[in-house]
């Protein structure tokens, strides 16, 4: 099967399609965002899209605290079951940074998009802390009482 080439692929879906989002910003100046599920920044543009580029990266949140990385398959790209590898990371913060820098830019999979990465990891790990609940720390410090009469 032939594949069609990424910037064809983007002239056809640019101007329209069920993920873009068009809002207006600064004064008449419209910006424009995407949902797609592989667009690390949720930019409607050539380098972020997930529907135009064949190597995707794409960073959510997985079960309970983890974090799941997906990448596209090249070569699985007329099935779509098949085509994400995705790898689950449970790790603290910096060791999940260097997995998905090797993921991303060392493999030569997508080095342009590496600070997008760890941009996207660093916003999702965030999202996933849960505050600590318990009973409020008294303040310690002497008030003053102001008495008058």
């Amino acid at each position: 099967m032939a594949s069609i080439p990424d910037p064809l692929v983007w002239e056809i879906v640019k101007k329209n399609n069920s993920f873009l989002v068009k809002q207006f910003g600064n004064g008449s100046a419209k910006v424009q965002f995407s949902r797609e599920k592989n667009n690390l920044y949720n930019i409607h543009s050539y380098k972020y899209s997930g529907l135009a580029n064949k190597k995707t990266v794409s960073i959510q949140p997985g079960a309970d605290v983890s974090v799941v990385l997906s990448t596209t398959k090249t070569r699985k790209q007329n099935k779509p079951a098949l085509a994400h590898h995705k790898s689950v990371m449970k790790k603290e913060f910096h060791k999940m940074a260097k997995a998905v820098v090797n993921q991303v830019s060392d493999n030569n999979y997508r080095p342009d998009l590496k600070n997008a990465a760890l941009a996207r990891l660093s916003a999702v790990h965030r999202s996933l802390k849960v505050a600590k609940s318990g009973p409020k720390k008294r303040n310690r410090q002497r008030t003053k009482i102001s008495f008058t009469k």
